[in-house]
């Protein structure tokens, strides 16, 4: 074997090898430290790049549908209902999480048409609260005294319409409607729901006039006691600090555009400073015979009804004591009762059910309500004091109906 000895050349590229190795090693580790270093100083970097892409969309449609809105109707208003537009907004990592609660009117399939017996709060909600908070200029000779509420409350007993108002109101506003998740304010980090809260009014603001919709509103919202846990307790802080407190008005002493709209069955367990700040409360109540009559009639519009065996105004009657959504399940039974009668008939008969025609199958009867057990006890004690006393079923459904009222405080 012959030694070779290593000449300048063989030198130099020794050089280059450790000088190669050398970079490559520090770039890689640089880049490492850098992911590193971010993911440690935002862990949920990935989710909230989400959420601003998703937050973006979403407020892109709402301004679509407000820019729809305004050339539908010929807006007049000298752009008062009109807010800023969503490309000239600046949001942060909290504001785009809120900002996916946004709901566009598109949306949302229910208006103030598609509600049954509750039109006096209707129409006290369109003067006082609609009006006031999107066509400020119509107040603007008693203003602040005629501006919007900074809080509505609708209570009452389950399954009388409460949140199926909130949803027409967004309907037909025109407002940004936030519809706030209680998961949406539950962070695992210390501190994050406060500032989602924070993000929830500055957005409102952005987007003003706006509506923010909680429902159940207790669970968020309650009575503040001793034993509660801190983080709940600051959240509740936080939240009424920022909706009456220093902020809430403008530089002239106009109150924001902004309505907390909340919905509860259990309006004792809200806190009483949340209470004070919803100054106006309606009690969405059970319906009367004529709020259960136009419920009826909107539920069954579009089903086939045997005429000749058919009496509304009875249902309505002996629908005493019900909700809208108690109705609504009974008119679902009796619907069901036409469609079993024809399908065990033709399987009495062994015909294929593939072969079944449904426009054979006959309108809804009176009896229909009452033929089924789980068709609700309250309907079958009522259909059966009907028939053994209409005197007595008369003075029950006076007691125990005195219609919708509008309270204010």
């Amino acid at each position: 074997m012959v030694d070779r000895r290593r000449n300048g050349l063989d030198h130099l590229w020794d050089l280059l090898l450790v000088i190669g190795t050398c970079g490559a090693t520090y770039y890689l580790a640089r880049n490492l430290l850098s992911t590193l270093q971010g993911t440690l100083a935002d862990p949920d970097k990935e989710k909230h790049e989400q959420a601003r892409i998703k937050a973006r969309a979403n407020l892109q449609r709402l301004q679509k549908s407000r820019e729809y809105g305004e050339s539908d109707q010929g807006d007049s208003s000298g752009g008062a209902r009109r807010g800023p537009r969503i490309e000239d907004l600046v949001l942060n990592e909290y504001e785009n999480m809120v900002a996916l609660e946004v709901v566009p009117p598109e949306d949302i399939p229910v208006g103030f048409n598609d509600i049954g017996g509750l039109d006096d709060i209707i129409e006290e909600v369109k003067e006082s609260v609609i009006y006031p908070l999107t066509m400020p200029h119509l107040y603007s000779h008693a203003a602040p005294l005629l501006s919007a509420p900074s809080g509505v409350l609708l209570y009452g007993p389950p399954g009388c319409g409460k949140t199926m108002l909130a949803k027409a109101v967004a309907h037909e506003s025109g407002a940004s409607f936030i519809n706030l998740h209680i998961s949406t304010l539950t962070e695992k980090w210390y501190g994050d729901s406060n500032k989602l809260v924070r993000a929830l009014f500055s957005l409102a603001r952005k987007l003003q006039p706006a509506i923010i919709f909680i429902d159940e509103i207790d669970a968020v919202l309650g009575t503040r006691r001793s034993g509660e846990h801190e983080a709940s307790g600051m959240v509740k802080a936080e939240f009424m600090t920022l909706w009456d407190g220093l902020t809430s008005a403008n530089t002239q002493g106009l109150p924001a555009r902004i309505v907390v709209l909340g919905a509860t069955n259990r309006i004792h367990d809200i806190d009483e400073a949340i209470l004070r700040r919803m100054p106006k409360k309606f009690p969405v109540g059970l319906p009367d015979k004529n709020q259960r009559l136009r419920i009826l009639q909107l539920i069954l519009k579009d089903t086939k009804i045997d005429h000749e065996y058919f009496n509304i105004d009875y249902i309505a009657r002996v629908t005493a004591g019900m909700s809208g959504s108690d109705i609504k399940e009974a008119c679902r039974d009796a619907a069901m009762a036409p469609i079993r009668e024809f399908i065990r008939e033709h399987r009495a008969n062994g015909h294929l059910m593939s072969n079944i025609d449904p426009r054979m199958v006959r309108g809804i009867r009176t009896e229909d309500f009452f033929g089924r057990k789980g068709g609700g006890q309250i309907l079958q004690q009522n259909h059966q004091k009907a028939k053994s006393s209409s005197d007595e079923y008369e003075d029950i459904e006076d007691e125990s109906n005195s219609g919708a009222r509008i309270v204010e405080e």
